[in-house]
Parts: C-alpha cells; sequence; structure tokens
C-alpha cells in the first residue's frame, strides 16, 4: 500500500509520526519543505511536487480549511484537476472543515471514480503524541475497512464509523461543542473554589481523580493552575466552531440554551481582550485564557501557583508516562 500525506503543521506532523512508528512507509509533500524534513518525521519520503504522490493508494490531507483541501484537489496544479490521468484511489481528509464544503468535494471526487473519507480528528499535537487520540469517519464502508489500520495507527483510542456522506463532520462539530461548553464550566467552578479560598491545584487535583476528571481537564489543569495560556487553539476559532454549531442546531431545531450562553462568554472574553493595547497577542492566546475575564467578571485577581502538575499527555514510552 502506498501512503500519501499532505501538510505537516502542528497535528499532522505528529500523526504521521505515528504511522511511521507504526512501520508504514509515508510519502510527505508540504508547502514548506523545512516542516517535513524535521527529526520527528525522519524516515519519510518527501517529495518535490504533489504529482510525485499520484500512484498512492491513499492520499491523507491535514489542512488548515476547506478552501486549502478543495484547492490541493482541483486547484491549478491538484492531484484531481482535469486532465491528470493518475491519481490517488483513496482520499482521507483529517482536516475540520464545514459539511457543505466537504459534501462538494465528495460530489466531485465520486465523478472522478474516487473513494473519499471524511475523517476529522479530535485532540491537539500533545494527544497525538501521546497516543490519546481519536477520530471519527464517514464515507464508503469498504474505503473505511480498508484503511482502518492507518486510522488505528494514527488515533489508536479509535476510529469510529459514522455512516455515508459528511456525518464524521458532524460529529467533529457536536464534539467541539461539548469541549467549549466544558472549558468554560471548568473555568466557573475553579474560580468558585477558588474565590473560596481553595488552591486552584488541590481543587483540580481532586477534580481529575474524580468520576467527573476527563483528558480534556487534567491536560487543561496546568494552565488555570499556573496561568500559562500557550495556544492550542485561539478563541476566535472557538466562536467560529460555536457559531457554525448553533447554526446547524437552528436549522435542525435543536435548542442548546447552554451552549449559546458559553458562546457568549467566549464573545465577552474576545471582546474585552481586543480592547488592550496587545489585542491581537491576548485574543490569541488559548481558549482556555478565558478563566482571567472570569476573574475579572468575580473580581479576582490571579497569580501563578507554581505548582508542578502534569498535564497527562506525555509521549507514549517516556518515563513520566510509564509512571502516570
Amino acid at each position: 500500500m502506498k501512503i500519501g500525506w499532505i501538510g505537516v503543521g502542528r497535528m499532522g506532523a505528529p500523526m504521521v509520526a505515528r504511522l511511521l512508528k507504526a512501520g508504514y512507509p509515508v510519502s510527505i509533500w508540504n508547502r514548506t519543505r523545512a516542516k517535513a524534513e524535521t527529526p520527528e518525521l525522519a524516515g519519510a519520503t518527501v517529495v518535490d511536487s504533489r504529482d510525485e504522490l499520484a500512484d498512492c493508494d491513499i492520499l491523507f490531507t491535514m489542512l488548515s480549511t476547506g478552501k486549502d483541501v478543495a484547492d490541493v484537489c482541483f486547484g491549478p496544479d491538484g492531484m484531481f484537476r482535469d486532465g491528470v490521468k493518475i491519481m490517488p484511489k483513496t482520499l482521507i481528509d483529517c482536516s475540520t472543515i464545514g459539511m457543505d464544503e466537504s459534501a462538494e468535494i465528495r460530489a466531485r471526487l465520486d465523478r472522478l471514480g474516487v473513494g473519499f473519507l471524511a475523517a476529522p480528528v479530535s485532540g491537539n499535537p500533545k494527544c497525538v503524541r501521546a497516543g490519546k487520540f481519536c477520530c471519527v469517519v464517514s464515507g464508503p464502508k469498504d474505503a473505511y475497512e480498508a484503511a482502518k489500520p492507518l486510522l488505528l495507527a494514527i488515533a489508536p483510542r479509535g476510529a469510529s464509523y459514522a455512516g455515508e456522506g459528511e456525518l464524521a463532520r458532524m460529529c467533529k462539530i457536536a464534539v467541539n461543542l461539548m469541549l467549549y461548553v466544558v472549558n468554560q464550566n471548568l473555568a466557573e467552578v475553579t474560580l468558585l473554589a477558588n474565590k473560596a479560598g481553595v488552591p486552584r491545584h488541590a481543587f483540580l487535583e481532586f477534580l481529575n481523580g474524580s468520576v467527573i476528571g476527563s483528558t480534556f481537564t487534567k491536560y487543561k489543569a496546568p494552565a488555570l493552575v499556573n496561568l500559562d495560556f500557550a495556544t492550542t487553539f485561539p478563541p476566535t476559532g472557538v466562536r467560529k466552531d460555536m457559531d457554525l454549531g448553533l447554526a446547524l442546531a437552528r436549522q435542525l431545531e435543536v435548542p442548546m440554551p447552554v451552549t449559546a450562553a458559553a458562546r457568549e462568554m467566549v464573545q465577552a472574553h474576545i471582546g474585552v481582550n481586543r480592547l488592550k493595547p496587545d489585542g491581537d497577542a491576548q485574543v490569541g492566546r488559548d481558549f482556555s485564557a478565558v478563566f482571567e475575564t472570569m476573574a475579572q467578571l468575580a473580581g479576582v485577581t490571579l497569580e501563578s501557583e507554581n505548582v508542578a502538575l502534569s498535564d497527562s499527555l506525555e509521549p507514549e514510552g517516556s518515563k513520566a508516562a510509564a509512571t502516570a
């Protein structure tokens, strides 16, 4: 099986690395070649042009937007552009794109006889490297069965089959909405306990050891304790996802009052930080920084507790992971 991959940014690189670690040969094309020549991707074949991936059995894409995916497929140098004689048999797109965009790409690939799997993923690069990563897949069942070993090598927590068409995109949107609601509630309850006098690290250690603790609450805990909001995903991206999900909810007549309230808190956080002298930098921080805006509203002055706290996302095989 010949495997090609386009897009080795923050998410794509560790995903390819998992395929390589599992023993699969992978050929890579990336717009910035240097990103494909890192130590993490040692063993991959880096090609000079996308056309060198034309004879792949399976081509993966992990790109920023639906427009990027469409351009890679059908643009002037696209893998499936008009007149191309040789093209990959199956395309697996792991990007987070809209359902309409995905459906349009699928319709064009169907006419070419190319199998198309939507396989959006849930997690961040640390989740990928730690093996705490999953994906959801929709499209032709036979293409899914053929690709399943590859998908599980990338996402050992599961590669769930949702059905035909764009149902995987819907799953990703729904999971993201829950993620953002949990983030908001995590900020609220942590702030409540902290204002009452409980050290944040003590409260979060208790929460994460309880039945309500999760991979997400564990890896966000150090940020809330030590106020390190290095970006994993910016609040503007959260707002975009929530608007998309709420629009779908209106179309399907599904009430989502809790999600709507969480969305407005994200908007308040963006608005407040836009007014600061370094507004762009402030808004560009991780979406968990909504905790700071909540603290302002509660009249709480936050300070880092400077407590070492594991995010439970140590890479597989590390000493920390083995003892966790």
